[in-house]
Parts: C-alpha cells; sequence; structure tokens
C-alpha cells in the first residue's frame, strides 16, 4: 500500500553502517563542547541552533551540503544532536560527532518540527536559544521566531567567533598539514607552467596533486572543495578570479594559489610568479611588495595590535607612492573557513581591527597591489605565508613554498 503524504514521516534515525573515524580526537571535541556549554551557563542560554557551515563543522566535524535545504546542529546542557535532511541519508551520523535526527521533505516545515523535537527530548520547551545573526537569513529568523514562540533568541555568532580564533594544539598540526598539502599543488602548478597551456589546465593539476595528498593524508576523510585559482596577465587583477582558458605567453606575470580543504579546514599558499622573463618595472614592484610582505611577517608576535600592523605596512606603501593599489587587508585568521563560508573577521590586518595577537593564532601576511592594464609593470602581485604563534611567544612559518624573484621566474 502507498502511503499517503500525510502518513509519511516527518523525521527519521539513519543509523546506516559505522561511524566513521573523526577528524579530532574526543577529546578535543569534547574540550570544543565542554566551552561551549560553560558559555552557554554563564549567558543563561538554554539551547543554541547552529545554521552555518563552519560552527555544525566546527562543533559536531559535519559539513553539510546544502541545496538549498537547512541545516542544523542542536546544543543543550546534555543533547548534541546534528539536524540534516533525508536526501543525505547516514553520511550525517556517521560523521557526527554525536547524534543526528534526519528530516523528510514530505511537509515544507519538518526541518524546525526536527529541532523542536530534539529540544523537547532535552526538556528544554522555552527560555534564550542561540542562533547565528550574521548567518541566519530573514526568512529563517521568522520561521524560527514563529516555531518557538515562548524562547528568546539570542546571537552567539560574534563570541564563538571570538573561541574558534585561538587554535589547539590538534587544530594546529591539522593545519599544518593542510599548509604541506598546498605547497604540493604550488609544485605540481610550476610543472604545469609552459607557453601555450591554458590556466585551467594548470590548475587542474595543481587541484589533482593536493586531492591525492589529502587522500593520502586523511584517507578516512571526505575528499572535497580544494581548488587551485591560477591567473595569467590581466586575469591577475583579482585576488579571487577564477582559471579561465587565456594560455600562457612568454614574460606573462602569473599567480598562483593554491586552497587545499581538509575537514572543512582552510589553508593556503600564494606566489607571484613571471613566465621566462620579467621586465624591469614589474621586478620593481614585485620587489617592493615582497619587502612589504617580509616585514609583515617580522611584525606578527604577541601582543601587536591587527590596526597598528596595518597602518607600518601603509607606511612601505605610501613611500612608493603605492598604498592606492592596495587591494585588500594583509591578511586573516586561518582555520573552518572556505570561499563559500565562515571567517573569523575579528582576526584580520585591516585598519578597523583592535584584536590583540595571542598564542594560538594562525594568522596570514598576504600583500597584493594592483597594477592596472596599459601601465608599465601591469599586473596584481601578491604573496602569501601562513603563520602559528606558538605558545612560547615564538612565530613558525609554516608555508614551504619560496618566494620572490629569486625563485618564481620560470624557465621551461
Amino acid at each position: 500500500m502507498v502511503k499517503q503524504m500525510s502518513d509519511l514521516e516527518r523525521i527519521k534515525i539513519i543509523r546506516n553502517g559505522e561511524k566513521v573515524k573523526p577528524t579530532f580526537s574526543r577529546e578535543e571535541m569534547g574540550r570544543r563542547n565542554s566551552k561551549l556549554r560553560k558559555y552557554m551557563g554563564e549567558k543563561s542560554i538554554d539551547a543554541v541552533l547552529f545554521t552555518s557551515y563552519h560552527n555544525i563543522n566546527y562543533y559536531s566535524d559535519f559539513l553539510y551540503t546544502a541545496f538549498g535545504r537547512n541545516y542544523g546542529l542542536v546544543v543543550t546542557q546534555d543533547k548534541h544532536v546534528t539536524v540534516s535532511a533525508n536526501i543525505d541519508a547516514g553520511m550525517p551520523w556517521r560523521r557526527s560527532y554525536e547524534d543526528n535526527v534526519v528530516y523528510t521533505d514530505w511537509r515544507r516545515d519538518n526541518y524546525l518540527h526536527a529541532v523542536k523535537t530534539v529540544l523537547d527530548d532535552a526538556g528544554v520547551k522555552r527560555g534564550r536559544l542561540g542562533i547565528e545573526f550574521d548567518h541566519v537569513n530573514i526568512d529563517l529568523r521568522k520561521q524560527i521566531e514563529d516555531a518557538f514562540p515562548d524562547f528568546e533568541l539570542v546571537d552567539v555568532a560574534q563570541d564563538l567567533m571570538k573561541f574558534r580564533m585561538i587554535k589547539s594544539a590538534e587544530e594546529i598540526e591539522h593545519i599544518k598539514n593542510g599548509a604541506r598539502v598546498c605547497d604540493v599543488g604550488g609544485y605540481a602548478v610550476v610543472e604545469a607552467i609552459a607557453a601555450g597551456v591554458p590556466e585551467y589546465e594548470v590548475a587542474l593539476a595543481g587541484t589533482q596533486a593536493m586531492t591525492r595528498e589529502i587522500a593520502k593524508l586523511y584517507p578516512h576523510a571526505e575528499l572535497r572543495d580544494s581548488w587551485i585559482w591560477f591567473q595569467s596577465g590581466i586575469n591577475t587583477d583579482g585576488a579571487h578570479n577564477w582559471a579561465t582558458s587565456r594560455k600562457i605567453q612568454k614574460g606573462d606575470i602569473l599567480s598562483h594559489n593554491s586552497f587545499s580543504m581538509i575537514a572543512g579546514y582552510y589553508t593556503a599558499l600564494e606566489r607571484t610568479m613571471f613566465f621566462e622573463e620579467v621586465d624591469d618595472k614589474s621586478l620593481e614592484y614585485w620587489n617592493i611588495n615582497v619587502d612589504v610582505h617580509k616585514r609583515g611577517m617580522e611584525l606578527i608576535k604577541p601582543g601587536v595590535k591587527c590596526k597598528d600592523i596595518c597602518e607600518e605596512l601603509n607606511e612601505m606603501f605610501r613611500e612608493h607612492n603605492l598604498l592606492p593599489n592596495r587591494t585588500f587587508g594583509y591578511g586573516h585568521s586561518f582555520g573552518v573557513l572556505s570561499h563559500y563560508y565562515g571567517r573569523e573577521g575579528g582576526l584580520e590586518f585591516r585598519e578597523d581591527i583592535e584584536t590583540v595577537l595571542e598564542p594560538g593564532m594562525v594568522i596570514s601576511m598576504e600583500p597584493m597591489i594592483m597594477i592596472p592594464e596599459g601601465q608599465p609593470g601591469a599586473g596584481g602581485y601578491r604573496e602569501h605565508d601562513i603563520l602559528v604563534i606558538k605558545e612560547n611567544g615564538e612565530v613558525e612559518d609554516i608555508t614551504g613554498f619560496p618566494f620572490g624573484p629569486e625563485h618564481n621566474i620560470i624557465k621551461k
């Protein structure tokens, strides 16, 4: 007998297969969630409903694929349940730190019905519900308000961003592995560079090399989201320009960007290169940017304000009348982020960031200037290293691929 739509299940428990090997130890995940629950107690928050990629991943080790559906993680003092769509079947349970509930498509409001079921099971029927104001859109917020009229909605996004800014020893080791994978991608890109080769072919070579390296390091992990931006000529003007079919020519400025993604954790390697030769004006701009890059890395140390580093580097560019050519901030935090989710905006080298650097932070130095087309030395110049501020106050550069003209004029 075929069930009518009204008879079909609204939620399911799908424990299909066994739990996979997690990215981090139970001790590490327990530490994160204990700190979260302590915060909830201090703020009188009865439950948290996470909806973002980054926080669901950070607290549960599950990274969803939305495709127009909502996902969640409900945390109370004694419950920890990811909320996923039926289309994913048992995968979210296999990859979640603790429990999981599945909602079906048979009714439009099944997602929040699943959330309510988890809260009811936890005995939380009213009080203060933490959500991420920077992620929940207007429509979803209205739906949450309607579904939970006995709850006051409070923002947890900014406070928990600050928690994520300080990395544990396990996270730092994970990020170091990601940086090494980026180096692998960088060397594969250099091998693929040749006259007449289109940008996308170079990018594909680097992406394949990184994916294979991640599979060796983390055979239990999902292989997803790693990518390469490789640009040439005018296409180097933007830091986030995707590869095209433009073919490499002698004398081209090249911009190489390896981005490895391992269990939601992003790392990056970015380098200016030239193919076969570099003209005098381009070399001048390149060396200026390299000098700023070196000085920026020297300035990263505990106790220094982000904005102060930015101001000193601005002066260096100002001396060369290049400050208007700077295109973005000088660096940002690393951790659970990607080009489509996450960002620890409180830890960036920008003029408006007052954050003081401290041990456990992982941050890039990545100055860039852009010289417009039609001017001598036209193109985008960018270097990028990732630095770890250690407990003893030392700063470790975890990027191994070399930078500068002595290394990156690619001759074939």
